[in-house]
C-alpha cells in the first residue's frame, strides 16, 4: 500500500479529476479519499522569481533547460586537467 498526498480542484460541475502516476497504468487499485478543504491562503498561486505562476509544466521545462545547459557547458576530464596545470604555472 502506498500513501499519496495530492492537491486538486473540484470544478463547478462537482467533478474531481485525479491523474495517477504512469507506472500504475492498466492496474486495479483501491482508493480511499479524504476531503480536506483548503483555506484561501493555501490555494493562492505561487510565482517564480520573474513573477510568472509556477506550474508542473513550468518546473519540468526549467529542469529540462538546466540539464541541457549542464551538457552544453560540461568539461571533459582532460580539459579540467589542462586548466589545473595552467593554473599551477602562475
Amino acid at each position: 500500500m502506498e500513501t499519496m498526498k495530492l492537491r486538486s480542484h473540484i470544478g463547478t460541475d462537482g467533478i474531481l479529476q485525479i491523474q495517477m502516476p504512469a507506472e500504475l497504468k492498466n492496474t486495479s487499485v483501491e482508493l480511499v479519499v479524504v476531503v480536506q478543504p483548503l483555506s484561501s491562503e493555501e490555494t493562492k498561486p505561487q510565482y517564480n522569481a520573474w513573477g510568472k505562476p509556477t506550474t508542473k509544466k513550468s518546473i519540468q521545462e526549467a529542469v529540462a533547460k538546466m540539464r541541457q545547459l549542464r551538457q552544453e557547458v560540461a568539461l571533459d576530464k582532460n580539459s579540467i586537467r589542462e586548466m589545473i596545470e595552467e593554473g599551477r604555472r602562475f
